[in-house]
């Protein structure tokens, strides 16, 4: 007897046959609860990015009903320090219990289990048993079997590890485990020739054997990665970085149908609502000022509050565009929760702004100024002089100088 489910990936339908008493779980990793966002400057665009953290566990929990799975396992990094303040902390506890499943979790780098760890905190055990009866914390490398499963968690008792978190199963009797039941690796921390540091956290897969396993659930890094067809990091539920390529893929859950000795079936769910953004262009006229503004409203339409866009500009562009850019720009500032800006617009005159200041047969000392001041940006592209022609082509033709001349 199956069961047909459908599910969305990528904009097609894709149909996953389930096999009756099949263990399902939703796989993700990396909520990082309370993440700061220090670098965002405006406090109340701040606390939203932090609350879509909290609200994306409210969309896992209805990926997990109507998935039907049957527990979440949560590989590391659930909150994102120490100091995440109480009332985030009561906040997140209560969104797991919405989750109609056991929320099994292990302490990922972030929110190690050792001594100073956010998981040692008074307030939170307490609130763990009021709030969220569901959340099942492992802190000890030994199996344990729940949900048709038999999960080998690999938790980390201090943010850096010189020891692979994953030594232990090098060492496990595998003949003394449930032939029959699924068996799944619940782990944080970097593979090998994987991260940036070295053998800090260091998981090494390939020291276990591949025929005893049926799936790796991984987390510490933020995207979507098949590390190979049983041993997957999901990424973080809400993104939280620009993406580097359309590779890059972000803000998803993995739904995964296991079972004892077969290759798992793994489908990603989306669950970020937030958009990120990335733009880079080289403006060198009105033409690319139209251009920008489209892609800009192709990226983020009349949405607000809802994106963060990273925009790398570079190229020259006359004193009027330059100014309808800063303007555009400024509303969009508002418009998005962040906008960063990289890369350099230099501003000159056009040759029909530089001859209006050239031709001012009213005020031939301004002709004389603008002469000079273009000759000398000839010979060197000193942004003073550029600023000083810039604002000699303001003053000379803004509208509070047309009753009289400039100068």
């Amino acid at each position: 007897m199956s069961v047909q489910k459908i599910s969305r990936e990528g904009g097609s339908m894709v149909s996953v046959i389930r096999a009756a008493r099949v263990p399902r779980i939703l796989h993700t990793a990396d909520w990082q609860i309370g993440k700061p966002y220090r670098w965002i400057e405006d406090p109340q665009k701040q606390a939203r990015l932090q609350q879509e953290r909290v609200d994306a566990v409210l969309r896992i929990a209805e990926v997990c009903r109507r998935e039907e799975v049957d527990s979440v396992l949560v590989a590391g990094d659930l909150f994102d320090s120490s100091t995440v303040a109480a009332s985030m902390v009561m906040e997140v506890l209560e969104a797991i219990e919405s989750i109609s499943v056991p929320v099994v979790v292990i302490p990922g780098n972030h929110d190690h289990g050792g001594a100073g760890g956010i998981w040692r905190r008074e307030d939170l055990r307490r609130q763990l048993q009021e709030r969220a009866g569901n959340l099942q914390l492992l802190l000890k490398p030994e199996p344990v079997v729940l949900a048709g499963l038999t999960v080998l968690p690999c938790p980390l008792r201090r943010q850096r590890d010189s020891h692979s978190p994953s030594l232990w199963l090098e060492q496990l009797n595998w003949e003394k485990l449930d032939p029959l039941t699924p068996r799944v690796v619940l782990a944080h921390g970097s593979v090998q020739g994987f991260g940036s540091e070295g053998q800090v956290n260091q998981l090494r897969l390939d020291h276990l054997p591949s025929d005893q396993i049926d799936y790796v659930a991984l987390g510490d890094w933020h995207a979507l990665l098949e590390v190979d067809p049983r041993s997957w990091y999901c990424g973080t539920p809400e993104s939280d970085r620009f993406p580097t390529g359309p590779e890059d893929l972000r803000s998803q859950v993995l739904v995964v149908d296991l079972g004892r000795g077969r290759p798992p079936q793994v489908v990603p769910h989306p669950t970020g609502r937030l958009r990120w953004h990335s733009i880079t262009m080289s403006l060198n006229g009105d033409a690319d000022l139209v251009r920008l503004e489209q892609q800009i409203a192709e990226s983020v339409g009349r949405r607000v509050g809802r994106d963060l866009m990273r925009l790398e500009l570079n190229g020259q562009l006359g004193v009027k565009g330059h100014l309808q850019l800063q303007d555009r720009l400024g509303v969009l500032s508002e418009q998005l929760l962040h906008l960063r800006l990289r890369g350099r617009i230099r501003r000159q005159p056009t040759a029909q702004e530089r001859d209006q200041l050239l031709q001012r047969m009213d005020s031939p000392l301004v002709s004389s100024i603008a002469e000079g001041l273009q000759e000398e940006l000839q010979n060197s592209a000193d942004p003073l002089i550029e600023q000083a022609l810039i604002e000699l082509h303001r003053l000379c033709t803004s509208d509070s100088s047309a009753a009289e001349p400039c100068v």
